[in-house]
């Protein structure tokens, strides 16, 4: 799809099309579920043959593939192809496979139970396809698989992608060994961080708040750094993916161009992340071992909201006409665009929490925040840096002078793929205006103006049911909610890091 956004045209779509290896996973099937937008099943399958042994040596891959699904996505794509949103499943899910024929004994099979990950085991794509559809109630429109080799190469081709931890990961199993901070992977450390579940205590849920976050970074490398758009570069991703990518007979060049002419401009803030909400992570059942049981309150909140075509997060989604990138109004658009609650104005500059907080879109403790003082007022900038992280924003604690120090008016400089968290801080900064720098990053660069005269209180707005909110110290990560019927979801301007 990323490739497709880039703009190409009917002849390099038609020659894709007549290279690429197809799979008819919705063969017989019938009474189906209907709902808005356009579903895409992606499974990620453990299928080592395209790999030399020096590559199995190298990226701990020695061992027997499972012939299972590694990995599970449904990306739902919005009517309006505004917003995509991509809902992680747990391959240890227990499930109840539909009726199908055992490929064993040759037999019909009605009353089947597992690990959702086995459903390809033992009825391939279609019954994948099968068992997602009853366990979600949505339908799959189509269905593309990915295996190690097609990945290792596209990632590759794209020269790296960078992924960030706050602490080292290491995992025996996979072979990954990381530093903390930012580090760009190439394709084989990349599968080495999308498959370690020994890295912590939260195993293949933690594994998932990695596969999310990587996927966000992809998209940011393919779309905002805009690689696609240059030929030799494209031809190479092109080539990594053809011949070890599998997609449903009916995903062909009409639908393909379609699909790339409506999602031209796609980002990170385009792109909103989840999981289905979990009411037990470690449900042992004889015979199948340690699974995963949903919470079944908090996963048809989920996909009822797929259903319907709505956002999971706030105001997800690319703009529509005259609108800025997340939808809402532009990069003009501040805090007036946001809901004003009872109270008014909060106090001045030291004081933000003096009346109710105004609710934003994005949790400020996952928005980093940079003050310099634009003034010649003396320590305006500590005091602004001290009242921001009062109200929950993460500031960097070191404010600076500014390259001027006759500054009007406060602006937030801000990098376009991050709109949504600058309206969110511009609410705490009534007056301040926005301008977004192509390239600057996450990091939010407050110049305080000489009209500057308050730091105001705000809140996260809550998306379906209350949740925790993630910790100011590490990326914004989608977390299962055992037991309470909650749904996180974030958007990808959330889950990239600096």
């Amino acid at each position: 799809m990323l490739l497709l956004a880039s703009g190409v045209g009917h002849a390099v779509v038609s020659g894709l099309d007549g290279r690429l290896q197809r799979v008819d996973p919705f063969h017989g099937l019938s009474h189906r579920p209907g709902g808005g937008g356009t579903n895409f099943l992606v499974v990620g399958v453990d299928d080592r043959d395209g790999l030399t042994e020096e590559q199995r040596r190298r990226y701990s891959l020695g061992g027997q593939p499972c012939n299972c699904t590694d990995t599970i996505m449904l990306v739902h794509l919005s009517a309006d192809r505004d917003r995509a949103s991509v809902v992680s499943i747990p391959r240890d899910t227990y499930a109840e496979f539909p009726e199908h024929t055992d490929p064993a004994t040759g037999e019909r099979r009605t009353d089947r139970t597992g690990k959702i990950n086995a459903a390809y085991t033992i009825g391939g794509p279609g019954l994948t396809v099968r068992t997602v559809e009853k366990l979600t109630g949505l339908r799959v429109d189509h269905y593309l698989e990915v295996d190690f080799t097609s990945f290792m190469r596209t990632i590759d081709a794209l020269g790296g992608v960078p992924v960030c931890t706050p602490r080292p990961l290491r995992d025996g199993r996979s072979g990954l060994d990381l530093p903390a901070g930012t580090t760009r992977l190439d394709g084989g450390r990349a599968l080495q961080y999308v498959r370690a579940r020994h890295v912590d205590a939260e195993g293949d849920l933690g594994r998932i708040k990695r596969q999310q976050r990587f996927l966000a970074s992809v998209i940011g490398e393919a779309t905002e750094k805009e690689l696609l758009t240059e030929p030799a570069r494209f031809g190479r991703v092109v080539s990594a993916l053809l011949g070890s990518v599998r997609a449903d007979r009916d995903f062909g060049p009409e639908q393909m161009l379609a699909l790339g002419r409506a999602m031209r401009g796609f980002t990170t803030a385009s792109a909103e992340f989840a999981s289905v909400p979990l009411d037990d992570p470690d449900h042992t059942v004889p015979g199948v071992g340690s699974t995963v049981v949903w919470d079944d309150r908090g996963a048809e909140r989920l996909f009822t909201a797929l259903r319907r075509d709505r956002p999971l997060a706030p105001a997800a989604g690319r703009p529509g006409r005259g609108a800025g990138r997340d939808g809402s109004g532009g990069a003009a658009a501040d805090a007036k665009n946001l809901d004003e609650p009872p109270g008014g104005r909060s106090g001045r500059t030291g004081d933000p929490r003096a009346v109710a907080p105004r609710r934003v879109e994005v949790d400020p403790g996952t928005v980093r925040v940079q003050v310099e003082n634009g003034t010649s007022v003396a320590a305006l900038g500590a005091r602004v840096d001290r009242a921001l992280r009062a109200t929950g924003f993460d500031t960097t604690g070191a404010p600076r002078a500014a390259g001027r120090r006759d500054a009007e008016h406060t602006v937030v400089h801000h990098d376009p793929g991050w709109d949504r968290s600058a309206r969110t801080l511009a609410a705490a900064l009534p007056g301040a205006r926005l301008k977004a720098v192509k390239g600057q990053g996450p990091v939010m660069r407050v110049v305080l103006g000489d009209e500057h005269q308050e730091v105001r209180r705000v809140r996260a707005a809550p998306s379906g049911s209350p949740s925790p909110s993630p910790s100011p110290s590490s990326p914004s990560s989608p977390s299962p909610s055992p037991g309470g019927g909650g749904v996180r979801a974030v958007t990808g301007d959330e889950v990239t890091c600096p």
